[in-house]
């Protein structure tokens, strides 16, 4: 879940396999987009060697935007993309530093396709890194063994592997501090005291390091002293649960007036006549250049012992430990996974119990790769596997910790997910699930709660399932509040446009329909942010959610902020967090033509939730000033820092704008008309295709090509008398042009009708 939020927002994707006619037949693609989509990465062929320092790899790609390089499922990358036609068919460029890569490497190139907007991805290339620059050292503890007893003085015995001479090996115990161990011939042993630690079931990790720095890590043993920890797994109603990802959830662990904020938000009970929030789906994950679970957990304890007094449940959610998170479902990953469900478990067993989690929601979807279509069910069984592997570390440290994964709501009538034979038992894959894990949280992404494809209809196989095999409070039903403009996804999977006073009325329905259900576990909702935004519908009248009253602004955010130009019309900023009173809402970026520039509102290139932010459709060869500022909840700015420059690459291509665009009504539908011309000749641009999507109480996403004026006029579904309706487009293409979305005049448009 995004955190780490991509082209595809973290969960709602979940919807593509019901609606993708659907979605196809909203915009007029391009030409070249009736053919099928694809790409691959040509060079370097696969089975070669890494080129160190740097290598260049290329590719190319047919019906696709947004390409995007996977590296090693730790990280993705925007590439450098050359499509003079803008016919969305081209080929793609990236320089790859290759210094602190050892063994294999893997990579996969991947794009939005023009018609679905949903990601298509190449075959994986594999890549050896060279030898001779040597590697991580493995590590491996070989004593004592996981499940035996222990008792006394034990020794800890690691076993190292590697091609340069060992510096250092350290043991760890409960995740206190790190202690050296002594060199016994080929292995290193660390003397560990149990006395007076009674019956538990204790961690211990092993980490060494080589004499070129690089450290390597041990999978972590959970060893039994005496009779160990064994504790009874009980599954508590949720009531209503709320995802909380990284950027707010760091805000909470290292801000502590953002759990003002949280408190009253989840509280909050008149402004929509809704249920109090009691159990947060907190992300884990690391964030920017923090990791709060290695760096700092005290504050980690803070928070959830703060919680717990507070009447609140806190999961901890983390995805596949990969980027993007759902690769972490694939076998040569599951190493990824599994550590991070020991990065919670280790968490656990050294925290008191007040500052424990209450369980642990994962977040891997595997369905996101195209794999899961194509090479049915060979990703499901990987998923599956992976699963259990993360579920049997939890039951190797005997701790009461719930484990549940989102799933969406076609688990259980997919053709992907129908007939998975695991484990020597054919069902579905909803099913197995269920089977496995101790609760689920359905991602039943539906904006009503009846008919047959609505929000109750959805939950109705995992309801009587977990009935019939006896899961109390085991089946979660989620619901979707995100903008999800950006995604594939109809705006039907989300109350984005109806509002939160609907939201409450179907979520009504909900309870109704399944709150005498043994196995209904309560409602969870997607996510924090976009709840604390969302009105009680859009127009005049509505209410919006208050914060509580502050009185100081934002402080400047910590560090440097760092800007680097990617090529000729995008920019990507990082910047340190800022702290408040209360609680950062959002990091305004603004951006001049002069380091003395004043920051304003006028300025503004955009806003940011978390700590970086791209700028893009800026003009080629040309130098930007960049400043950032923090905005708090009630609205106040702190101070921004100094400037930053960048200068922007060289292109062929020539910027165009959108100009005049304007919104009516026209019956029940809004009409918005735009004009594409070339931004310094100022002649229209015929045949340009433009995409969009409306916003507030529209959500329809569509597109067009312009006439020979350059306009272009779309129409949006039915919109609520008297409801704020706008448009902002997503994608301008024209042959031998960019879009220069800069300097649109202007970007967006809004309308209140009242009819």
């Amino acid at each position: 879940m995004l955190s780490r939020i991509s082209a595809c927002s973290r969960f709602v994707i979940a919807a593509c396999l019901s609606f993708l006619i659907i979605v196809s037949s909203m915009v007029a693609p391009a030409a070249s987009a009736l053919a099928a989509s694809s790409i691959t990465i040509d060079t370097p062929a696969s089975g070669g060697s890494l080129t160190w320092p740097k290598m260049v790899l290329t590719g190319t790609y047919t019906g696709l935007y947004d390409i995007k390089l996977s590296i090693n499922g730790e990280s993705q990358v925007s590439v450098t993309v050359d499509d003079p036609d803008a016919d969305d068919a081209g080929t793609w460029r990236y320089e790859l530093d290759t210094r602190d890569y050892s063994g294999i490497v893997r990579l996969r190139a991947s794009g939005s396709d023009v018609q679905t907007r949903y990601g298509v991805w190449s075959q994986t290339l594999e890549l050896q890194a060279d030898p001779s620059r040597g590697a991580a050292p493995q590590v491996a503890i070989v004593s004592p063994v996981e499940g035996n007893a222990v008792s006394g003085t034990v020794p800890v015995t690691v076993a190292v592997y590697g091609d340069m001479p060992v510096l250092s090996v350290q043991v760890r115990v409960n995740g206190g501090p790190w202690q050296h161990a002594i060199r016994h011939g080929k292995q290193y042993v660390f003397s560990w005291n149990t006395k007076g630690l009674g019956d538990v079931t204790s961690s211990i990790e092993a980490k060494a390091t080589d004499v070129r720095g690089r450290t390597g890590f041990s999978s972590t043993i959970y060893a039994t002293v005496g009779r160990g920890t064994h504790e009874q797994i009980t599954v508590k109603p949720q009531d209503r649960a709320m995802w909380i990802w990284e950027p707010e959830a760091y805000r909470l662990l290292l801000n502590p007036g953002s759990r003002t904020v949280l408190d009253a938000f989840a509280k909050d009970t008149a402004t929509f006549g809704s249920e109090p929030v009691t159990t947060m789906y907190l992300a884990v994950g690391p964030m920017a250049d923090m990791d709060i679970l290695a760096d700092e957990p005290g504050k980690l304890r803070s928070f959830i012992a703060w919680a717990h007094s507070q009447g609140y449940q806190v999961y901890a959610c983390i995805s596949g430990g990969t980027t993007p998170p759902y690769m972490g479902a694939y076998t040569i990953y599951h190493d990824k996974a599994v550590r991070e469900m020991e990065r919670v478990l280790n968490y656990n067993i050294a925290s008191s119990r007040n500052e424990r989690f209450d369980g642990v929601n994962v977040d891997i979807e595997p369905y996101i790769s195209p794999d899961f279509k194509d090479e049915y069910p060979s990703l499901q069984l990987q998923y599956l596997d992976m699963l259990k592997k993360m579920i049997d570390r939890r039951n190797a440290t005997g701790l009461n910790l719930p484990f549940g994964p989102a799933i969406p709501k076609w688990f259980d009538s997919s053709a992907q997910a129908q007939d998975i034979i695991w484990n020597g038992s054919s069902k579905w894959l909803s099913q197995h699930v269920q089977d496995m894990a101790d609760y689920i949280s359905i991602m039943d992404y539906r904006d009503t709660a009846d008919g047959s494809a609505g929000i109750i209809a959805g939950a109705q196989g995992e309801i009587d399932y977990a009935d019939a095999i006896g899961k109390p409070h085991s089946v979660v039903i989620a619901v979707e509040s995100l903008d999800i403009a950006n995604s594939g996804d109809p705006e039907t999977i989300t109350f984005r446009e109806e509002g939160r006073t609907v939201m409450e009325a179907e979520l009504d329905k909900v309870y109704a329909a399944y709150g005498g259900r043994a196995s209904f576990g309560g409602i969870a909702m997607h996510h924090y942010d976009s709840l604390r935004s969302l009105p009680s519908y859009w127009g005049p009248g509505s209410v919006t959610w208050q914060p509580p009253a502050d009185t100081k602004e934002p402080s400047a955010i910590r560090g440097l902020l760092k800007v680097q130009a990617v090529d000729y019309q995008r920019a990507e900023l990082s910047y340190g967090m800022a702290s408040d009173d209360t609680d950062i809402d959002r990091y305004v970026i603004y951006r001049g033509a002069t380091p003395w520039f004043t920051p304003g509102p006028d300025l503004v290139a955009g806003e940011s939730r978390s700590l970086t932010f791209r700028d893009t459709g800026l003009l080629p060869d040309t130098v930007y000033y960049y400043k950032v500022a923090a905005r708090d909840v009630q609205g106040k700015i702190g101070p921004a820092t100094g400037p930053m420059l960048i200068k922007t690459k060289t292109t062929a291509l020539k910027p165009m704008i959108l100009t005049g665009m304007s919104m009516t009504m026209k019956g029940t539908a809004a009409s918005v008309t735009m004009q594409v011309v070339d931004k310094n000749t100022r002649l229209p641009l015929a045949d340009a295709l433009v995409e969009g999507r409306f916003q507030f109480a529209g959500g329809k996403y569509t597109g067009g090509r312009t006439d020979a004026n350059g306009m272009i006029t779309l129409i949006s579904e039915a919109i609520p008398i008297g409801r704020l309706v706008g448009f902002e487009p997503r994608r301008v293409t024209s042959s031998g042009y960019y879009w220069a979305q800069a300097y649109d005049e202007p970007h967006t448009v809004s309308l209140n009708p009242l009819r």
